[in-house]
């Protein structure tokens, strides 16, 4: 993976990152979403010190990592909940666990006590993905949505900082 590095996303990455977002949503094991949204709404909605992109050493964007707050109470300021998306082709060399690495990094340094998500349980990549970064499965919210005419179930997992107390 010395070809692969991680930096701070930008919006000139906005349309690598919208298009690794919608492949991952057409795949069908991602979101209940099926269409990723616009740039100014998805940099609405993500917390901009928390955003991070995988390149490859000619610069292209092979994956993304971001975060949104739960909430806007004050209570759970420490508490934040992420998406990782990697572009199918790139799919195997370790750029999930980079991001995810990167953003641990970043959210325990800003104090964040909490990382959590919401994974498909047919995502078992995903899954694996998230326990070998500390996550635990907090439980499994049955027939919580449908997509494409579908009840689809979802584990809930989080990490809780070791260091952030």
């Amino acid at each position: 993976m010395a070809d692969i590095s991680v930096r701070p996303m930008v919006a000139g990455d906005a349309e690598r990152v919208l298009a690794i977002y919608q492949a991952g949503l057409d795949a069908g094991d991602a979101s209940f979403e099926v269409t990723a949204p616009t740039w100014s709404a998805f940099d609405a909605a993500r917390l901009t010190a928390h955003r991070f992109v995988a390149v490859s050493g000619d610069g292209a964007v092979l994956g993304w990592i971001a975060v949104s707050p739960t909430s806007t109470r004050a209570v759970y300021a420490g508490v934040v909940e992420h998406s990782v998306y990697v572009d199918p082709a790139a799919h195997g060399r370790g750029i999930a666990r980079l991001l995810l690495d990167a953003l641990i990094a970043s959210t325990e340094a800003a104090g964040i006590w909490t990382i959590q998500s919401g994974v498909f349980p047919e995502n078992t990549a995903s899954l694996t993905l998230h326990e070998r970064a500390g996550f635990r499965v907090i439980g499994v919210r049955e027939r919580v949505g449908r997509q494409h005419d579908r009840w689809r179930d979802v584990v809930l997992l989080e990490r809780r900082s070791p260091t952030v107390t």
